[in-house]
């Protein structure tokens, strides 16, 4: 599947016009293409969104002006979910379409993919969702960068919370048994031993992703009688997850602590059913009220009559990031292009977000809180956004860990 946009209306984002004292400046003939890679058909509840994202920023960037004098085209691939066809559509938008760089993509095993393509093709990768830390440290590379905080990040976010109750423990946690889910818990493991020395880590299981036997999982999780519970679980898996484990008791005066579970896209499904209590990572849209992202929200209920997801903004954010990078490097030679992605810092919704150039990966943050059922739906509440810097590990330890 191939879709080419060429945006040209949406609402101005002045920071990347060229001309505001004179008005938009003319367009100049040409355009820049974006390779766009994503799970459209395997994961829609998360990809759609941020397709939706990505296309409302680069109508406010095409009607701003464009970039070097030149329109933002978006040129969509569906992956499929397979690494495979993901890096057989990268090599196509690279040789066939001519895209200027490949972004987007979901799954860290895709995403994982995509970086060995990236430097064996010597092409920029802008890494938007794969959450796994080896795609910026152990497998990291000149070409690849990522957007989204690591699940190193975001399981030291959850670490730092979840090391203040003090009744917990006794750990189990569960995942999804590929790249994403055992760094998810060996970060969240390595952190709170060390915020706690006193916790114990009693058992861990793995299910395969979309293939969980909740009630398996969940009575196995239960004998193992823990304090805590750390899940990675998502979307359907979760959804099995919260409907068995509280039809078996399982969540009961434990401290659950859900890497993602507070995203739009995998507590709204659930309505009535979503957990409460729980400490989470996720997008509370509707609550937050920066003027950047009131006015984020507005373009986009505009623009989709629709709410945001995390997807949304992901791909927002994506593409704001490579706005920025093209005016920087003033060119779309790659060299210039990953050299203008190091140590890279622009504004978003979210607030600003530095790429480091030790290991390419952005100081985006994330929402912290714990869920709560709202107008029959699950939401977060006590919230806060948490910088993603402040969760990242120094430049000396980040060197001993980038192996490449």
């Amino acid at each position: 599947m191939i879709v080419k946009h060429v945006l040209t209306a949406g609402v101005a984002l002045g920071v990347l016009s060229g001309g505001l004292a004179t008005g938009l400046p003319a367009l100049a003939a040409g355009e820049i293409k974006i390779g766009d890679i994503n799970s459209y058909t395997r994961l829609p509840a998360h990809t759609i969104p941020y397709r939706r994202g990505a296309t409302l920023a680069i109508e406010e960037i095409n009607k701003a002006g464009g970039v070097l004098g030149k329109k933002l085209v978006f040129v969509s691939r569906d992956d499929q979910g397979k690494p495979g066809e993901a890096v057989k559509v990268a090599e196509q938008l690279r040789s066939r379409d001519k895209v200027a760089l490949v972004s987007g993509s979901l799954f860290s095993h895709i995403g994982l993919a995509l970086a060995s393509w990236a430097k064996q093709r010597k092409t920029l990768y802008l890494a938007a969702e794969p959450l796994a830390d080896a795609l910026v440290w152990a497998k990291g590379n000149n070409y690849t960068f990522r957007l989204r905080p690591s699940t190193y990040m975001q399981a030291a976010m959850l670490a730092a919370e979840a090391a203040k109750n003090k009744n917990a423990k006794r750990w189990a946690t569960i995942a999804p048994n590929y790249a994403y889910g055992k760094d998810a818990v060996a970060a969240f493991k390595r952190i709170l031993t060390k915020l706690r020395p006193d916790v114990t880590f009693v058992g861990s299981q793995w299910p395969g992703l979309f293939k969980i036997d909740a009630g398996a999982e969940v009575q196995a999780l239960a004998a193992l009688k823990p304090d805590g519970i750390y899940n990675v679980t998502f979307g359907g898996d979760l959804a099995k997850f919260v409907r068995e484990g509280r039809t078996r008791g399982l969540f009961k005066g434990k401290l659950m602590v859900g890497l993602l579970t507070g995203e739009p896209e995998y507590i709204d499904p659930l309505k009535g059913e979503a957990p409460v209590g729980w400490l989470v990572t996720g997008y509370p849209w509707q609550d937050i009220k920066t003027a950047a992202h009131k006015k984020f929200l507005a373009a986009y209920q505009a623009r989709w009559k629709d709410y945001p997801r995390i997807g949304s903004i992901v791909g927002y954010n994506t593409m704001l990031a490579i706005a920025a990078m093209l005016k920087k490097a003033g060119s779309t030679d790659t060299d210039k292009m990953v050299a203008a992605m190091k140590g890279l810092s622009f504004d978003a919704p979210t607030g600003p977000i530095t790429f480091r150039a030790v290991d390419h990966q952005s100081t985006m943050g994330a929402y912290v809180g714990w869920t709560v059922l709202k107008d029959g739906k699950g939401t977060m509440e006590r919230w806060q956004y948490l910088d993603g810097a402040d969760y990242l590990p120094s430049v000396e330890e980040t060197k001993k860990l980038r192996k490449q």
